[in-house]
């Protein structure tokens, strides 16, 4: 009977070791709480600002557009919550990556990056100046004007030579991808947009908007239901014909909040209205499974979501919760289905500590809601993320609507912001008519003086 009593001891003091997730739904304190700790777990994954570690980089398999992504996260959990822990490594990572020309692309990512990565560092930014986060030193960029120079930089961009418009995938040449144009850019360059128009209310901004919107819907990428497909191949006859029609949360996500806003900074227009009913309608069909979020692409497949797709679902929590707030009339379709979806990944996050998990034992969140509260093993920063987003979107009621610059934003902006990207990479001239006149005359030339010299020698020879 002793030795069982001890073992009881034994076995309730290790059972109390592991952490878990409750909330209580009623209760702000309880949600912030269970946000708190997910957002901890969270962090664990970034080493930036780790001694030699380079401020607002996650380590592999992380791309640099997804620290952007968890950096604006973190502004949303300080807006929502209040809690400023995470205040000054946002404001380190955020400045540190703002590149020599203030626009998002430092050196060492500008090889590679895509319109969508320096995207999601500039939606960071601009939820920065809407939620009055820190703003930088005087003499560092304003949050304003680095999504300014992003959005400027996305214009000069525009491409009309094929698909009668939009944004290519990629920047660069050499870049795979750059023969393809896609709604994540584009909904990055609307999204940006919008918010600019609100946030100033300089009308360029919304015409812009606009043209972006009814440019997706002119090839297809928005289509008549209002589902936001993925994008299409630009290269030699293709001209956006071709469509690939996958369709992503976070696709959603970027097009429906950037509408919400356009409703919110139009005054609730009528074509703005039947836009964001339409992407909310869309989204609530396609990316609910009895009430669940999910991300229908993948998740399912025998392929499985790949790393950044694991982060998707975090985005439209996040950018759903917000619509709901800018554009009241959604909120009752919004909002029992981010609650039920809230729920559902809090159940998910019971995974165990682990090499790669470094939170409390028992609270790693997993990626399928769907799954509820049979843990299913696949974690990381997005699997973090979107659990946080979806608690967060609990705290919509109290949360702060985004500032303008008249109703309290205090970002200072440049509208002239940016830069040529000319400047910044040297890429291959395109070959001219003078080009292949004077590689033909080249070319003559040195066959020329190659069969000279074969006579020459055959010449010799014979003497």
């Amino acid at each position: 009977m002793y030795l069982l009593a001890i073992l009881v001891s034994f076995l309730s003091l290790f059972s109390c070791s592991i952490a878990t997730i409750t909330v209580d739904w009623t209760s702000d304190d309880s949600i912030k709480s269970a946000a708190s700790t997910i957002a901890y777990g969270m962090v664990k994954y970034y080493s930036g600002n780790n001694t030699g570690d380079v401020p607002g980089n996650l380590p592999d398999p992380y791309y640099w557009w997804e620290a952007g992504a968890m950096f604006g996260t973190l502004i949303d959990y300080w807006a929502f919550t209040g809690d400023e822990t995470y205040n000054d490594i946002t404001l380190q990572a955020m400045v540190h990556q703002v590149g020599d020309d203030a626009d998002f692309m430092p050196s060492n990512q500008t090889k590679s990056e895509g319109n969508d990565d320096q995207g999601f560092w500039a939606l960071a930014a601009m939820t920065a100046a809407e939620m009055n986060f820190t703003n930088p030193a005087s003499d560092e960029p304003q949050w304003l004007a680095l999504a300014q120079a992003v959005y400027n930089e996305y214009v000069s961009r525009w491409e009309t030579s094929t698909c009668g418009g939009g944004m290519r995938w990629q920047i660069f040449t050499f870049n795979n991808g750059f023969n393809y144009k896609n709604s994540v850019s584009n909904g990055c360059f609307f999204n940006i947009a919008a918010r600019l128009a609100r946030y100033t209310a300089n009308e360029t901004y919304s015409d812009w908007a606009s043209k972006i919107f009814e440019w997706e819907q002119s090839v297809g990428f928005i289509n008549s239901d209002f589902n936001v497909l993925d994008g299409a191949g630009n290269a030699g006859t293709d001209n956006c014909t071709g469509i690939n029609a996958a369709q992503f949360t976070y696709n959603a996500g970027l097009f429906m909040y950037g509408a919400a806003i356009m409703y919110n900074y139009t005054d609730g227009s009528d074509t703005w209205k039947t836009r964001v009913e339409g992407l909310v309608k869309s989204a609530t069909g396609i990316f609910f499974q009895d009430g669940i979020m999910w991300e229908p692409s993948c998740e399912k497949s025998e392929a499985k979501c790949n790393t950044d797709q694991q982060s998707f679902k975090g985005h439209l929590s996040r950018w759903m919760a917000l619509t709901a707030i800018v554009a009241p009339l959604t909120s009752d379709t919004i909002m029992p289905l981010l609650e039920s979806s809230a729920k559902a990944a809090v159940e998910q996050c019971s995974g165990p500590a682990s090499s790669d998990y470094k939170g409390p034992d028992g609270t790693a969140c997993g990626f399928s809601w769907l799954q509820q509260s049979t843990f299913d093993g696949i974690t990381g920063v997005g699997e973090q993320m979107n659990a946080l987003q979806a608690v967060l979107g609990a705290l919509k009621d109290n949360a702060p609507a985004p500032f303008t610059s008249d109703n309290g934003g205090s970002s200072v902006g440049n509208a002239n912001a940016g830069a040529n990207d000319d400047d910044k990479i040297a890429q291959p001239r395109a070959i001219t008519t003078g080009d292949r006149a004077g590689a033909g005359i080249l070319t003559a030339l040195v066959l020329g003086g190659l069969f000279g010299g074969m006579w020459f020698v055959m010449w010799a020879g014979d003497k």
